[in-house]
């Protein structure tokens, strides 16, 4: 058997991104810029800003979010759902952080980050289990 380990998104400004998700999720951090680390960046031409690769740790996995030119798609293929015992009040705190709403549904609704990836909160009090996703 195998098991998740790190979830990959590539995307145009990973520190920004990762700021981003590290707000919008419990329990994830940005991974800590050491004095080796940073030397090691410097000696590439990279600041933690300008990091062409950032790991956030979670409780169970890790989300890195790496550089990448992308090709504009109406959809991605694959997204986050979060849940959320207030969901509606998380989808209002998640559009401060620079989300916005695609679209609202009966006990979720479809978002995209920042950098327009897709992802969906859900209603914690329907728990998510067997959703259709209409995003």
């Amino acid at each position: 058997m195998a098991r998740l380990q790190q979830v990959v998104v590539d995307c145009e400004t990973p520190s920004a991104l990762a700021r981003f998700w590290a707000a919008a999720l419990d329990e994830f951090d940005i991974r800590p810029y050491d004095e080796a680390e940073i030397d090691r960046l410097a000696s590439l031409g990279y600041t933690p800003e300008t990091d062409p690769s950032v790991i956030l740790d979670g409780p169970h996995l890790e989300i890195c979010f790496q550089k990448v030119q992308l090709e504009p798609r109406s959809k991605t293929p694959v997204h986050f759902d979060i849940v959320s015992a207030d969901w509606l009040a998380e989808i209002d705190r998640l559009a401060g952080l620079g989300a916005t709403v695609k679209e609202r549904f009966e006990s979720h609704a479809w978002m995209r980050d920042p950098e327009g990836n897709d992802f969906c909160v859900v209603d914690g009090d329907h728990g998510g289990s067997g959703l259709q996703h209409g995003g």
